[in-house]
C-alpha cells in the first residue's frame, strides 16, 4: 500500500456501499477505489483538484464526482463505517495533568 491510497482492509468496508457496482441500475463504475484514493491523495497533501497527478484520472471529473457524492451524502456513509470502533482491545489512560 503507498502512502496516499487507502488500505485493502478500508476498501473492503465500503466497496459494496458505492453505488455503481455490477447488479445496480444504471452506468457501472469500475473505478471507485481510483476515486476514494484520489479524495484521499487530496485530503493528505492539502493541495487542489486541479493540482491532481495523472494516475487519479482528469481532475475536473473527479471534482464532478466529488460534488455528487458529497450531495448524496456518501461521504458521510464512508465516514461512519470506517469509524466504528475496533473494541476487541480498549485502552484506558488515567494520567491526569495539573496546570497552576
Amino acid at each position: 500500500m503507498r502512502r496516499h491510497e487507502i488500505s485493502d482492509e478500508q476498501w473492503m468496508k465500503i466497496k459494496d456501499l458505492l453505488r455503481g457496482k455490477r447488479g445496480d441500475r444504471g452506468r457501472s463504475a469500475e473505478d471507485h477505489r481510483r476515486f476514494v484514493n484520489a479524495m484521499h491523495w487530496i485530503a493528505r497533501s492539502g493541495v487542489l483538484c486541479r493540482n491532481l497527478p495523472e494516475k487519479f484520472g482528469c481532475w475536473n471529473s473527479v471534482f464532478q464526482r466529488f460534488n455528487r457524492w458529497s450531495r448524496r451524502g456518501a461521504w458521510w456513509t464512508i465516514l461512519k463505517t470506517w469509524q466504528k470502533p475496533d473494541l476487541e482491545q480498549l485502552m484506558l489512560d488515567s494520567t491526569i495533568n495539573r496546570a497552576h
